[in-house]
């Protein structure tokens, strides 16, 4: 029987202030005499981790940082630690790591009596593996080369009836979706269930990832959510909450979110796309439009996807992170299996979008819903500042269905994890633009990744050899 629906996130007492510096922040949590907020910072996988902190230690923070245990960058996603990295393992023995509280991503969490929660990043040593410190560093370029980014992420998920304990009971088998059937845009099945909409669109306009559409997908209880863009940096924190929250919402009514690539083999995976634009500093306009280009397309515009293109090969493994993803990248399936672009065209792994000198842009494809959406984006927007910088031209757009094109060798995409981290390990331009710790220490975590699949004996394996082989 499904959990009674919780009605809190539709309680707005109050309205978060805006936080601009430790000042105001230590004011605000005095004001209302609070004992406690709540901090967080993301691992490599993209899981916020954190905890609850008291308000004399919160102050002192704000001030000097405070030291969290260099595990969450040193273990997987399942908390089983890492055995192939250097930055830290059993031989460093785990120390703090110091962390800097970041005051002006406070957010008050509606069914917590709208407790404080902010956001944290790792400095020091740790802070160039630290996810939120590499896309801030490719951020740092952009701004060198005179650029400042916007960004959205868009995610589809899927929503089941089912909680924690039931899906490992059922061995994830027999899965209850909350709706049957295929139905996108589907206004009976948002208006049956309006009340889960409700609260998600209220708990993103209170937490400040706000939603400009939601929607079904084609298949049995999936969701689309766009979030609003934004400064590329806060977008980036604004795709981590969504994905935090949302999970937080559905599992408070007796469901469950779920941010996989491809749950199962008779739907299509679930996307998390990134859309990304350029302003000229030093003019303000967008820097990806011109009325004279070709579909609008400005030069600048024109080699940053070029760069994107070039690189995507590359980088793969910054964007599709988990083994699971690379069963969501195979034809027909509306996911990219090489590095094409189009101008409106959904079957390649960058979309240009034509629009005014605001809404022109570049649709990131190839990433799914489980992306860490600060590596993502920095994969995407580094790779577009590469291009610029050596002016790729990425060629002319693939008109038609890419999946039936004939493409280039060295556009094809890595096949399965375990490739793509050595493609990344070996690039130079990722090093150039992420630096030699992060890029050896983040390969190595996805040679993890794949060396614990490869310990999996799975149902299809049982299947195929168990008695005839």
């Amino acid at each position: 029987m499904r959990a009674p629906l919780l009605r809190q996130v539709k309680v707005l007492r109050m309205d978060a202030p805006k936080i601009k510096n430790a000042a105001d922040a230590v004011e605000y949590v005095r004001s209302r005499d609070l004992r406690f907020v709540k901090v967080g910072v993301t691992d490599v996988d993209g899981i916020m981790r954190g905890k609850y902190m008291a308000r004399d230690k919160f102050e002192s923070a704000l001030e000097k940082g405070f030291g969290f245990c260099d595990v969450v960058l040193g273990w997987d996603s399942n908390d089983q630690l890492y055995d192939n990295t250097k930055l830290t393992g059993w031989h460093t023995a785990y120390p703090d790591a110091p962390v800097r509280v970041l005051p002006e991503t406070m957010r008050l969490i509606p069914f917590e009596d709208d407790l404080p929660f902010f956001l944290a990043e790792f400095e020091g040593y740790a802070e160039e593996a630290c996810p939120r410190g590499v896309l801030r560093r490719v951020l740092n370029r952009a701004e060198a080369m005179g650029f400042a980014v916007s960004a959205a992420a868009e995610f589809e998920f899927f929503l089941f009836e089912e909680t924690p304990h039931s899906v490992r009971e059922k061995d994830y088998k027999n899965l209850k979706n909350i709706t049957p059937g295929f139905f996108g845009y589907s206004v009976l099945r948002s208006g049956v269930h309006a009340d889960f909409y409700h609260e998600l669109l209220d708990l993103a306009n209170r937490m400040d990832f706000e939603i400009e559409g939601l929607h079904t997908e084609t298949g049995p209880g999936v969701l689309e959510a766009a979030i609003r863009v934004d400064d590329a940096l806060k977008a980036a924190d604004k795709a981590a909450l969504f994905k935090t929250y949302t999970k937080i919402l559905a599992q408070r009514r007796g469901w469950m979110a779920t941010f996989m690539a491809k749950w199962s083999r008779d739907w299509p995976g679930q996307s998390g796309h990134l859309h990304t634009s350029l302003r000229d500093l030093r003019s303000g306009k967008g820097a990806f439009y011109d009325p004279s280009g070709k579909h609008t397309m400005s030069e600048t515009m024109r080699w940053f996807v070029g760069g994107q293109q070039a690189l995507m090969p590359e980088l793969l493994a910054m964007v599709a992170c988990t083994v699971n993803s690379y069963t969501r990248l195979i034809p027909g399936f509306w996911a990219p299996t090489d590095s094409a672009w189009g101008v409106e065209n959904r079957t390649t792994a960058l979309r240009v979008i034509p629009g005014s000198e605001k809404s022109q842009r570049v649709e990131y494809r190839v990433a799914a819903a489980d992306i860490n959406p600060y590596i993502a984006l920095a994969a995407a927007i580094g790779s577009g500042l590469w291009g610029i910088q050596n002016r790729i031209d990425p060629g002319d757009p693939i008109e038609g269905n890419a999946y039936a094109v004939e493409h280039p060798k060295e556009r094809a995409l890595p096949r399965s994890l375990g490739e793509a981290a050595e493609r990344l390990k070996g690039s130079k331009a990722a090093r150039e633009l992420f630096g030699d710790t992060f890029v050896d220490h983040y390969a190595a975590t996805r040679e993890w990744e794949e060396r614990e699949a490869r310990k999996a004996i799975t149902d299809w394996q049982l299947a195929r050899y168990f008695e005839i082989i």
